[in-house]
């Protein structure tokens, strides 16, 4: 399973290439929205982390972006910013889930998991 994280806090991203990759994941770090989208539009992901807030475009745009182009991959978006209307976008722009930082790995791993079962039966 191929998953990309697009984390703008090297430390987290880097933590969580390790750890998705431990768990059986090929996982590609994109460290600002743009390099983000790219990839998104290249390669075929089976899920997608997303964070909201980054350099260069917002994680909203690039989640509206890949859906306006027909690129239904996941969207799981991990951000800090855990107001209501937060989520309410997130979910309307197109994210498939929503998770808040800090958050729990093993919870973060389930939902990845899920979020590809579903994506695999579509």
């Amino acid at each position: 399973m191929r998953v990309l994280v697009v984390e703008d806090e090297e430390h987290l991203a880097e933590g969580l290439r390790r750890g998705l990759d431990a768990e059986g994941f090929a996982t590609d770090v994109a460290t600002n929205g743009l390099d983000g989208l790219s990839m998104a539009r290249v390669h075929p992901y089976d899920a997608i982390v997303l964070d909201i807030m980054l350099p260069g475009i917002n994680g909203y745009l690039v989640c509206a972006t890949l859906r306006e182009e027909g690129n239904w991959t996941p969207i799981l978006m991990l951000t800090a910013k855990d107001g209501e209307f937060d989520e309410a976008e997130a979910l309307d722009t197109g994210a498939d889930d929503f998770v808040t930082k800090p958050f729990s790995y093993v919870a973060l791993v389930a939902r990845l998991h899920a979020l590809i079962r579903r994506g695999a039966t579509e």
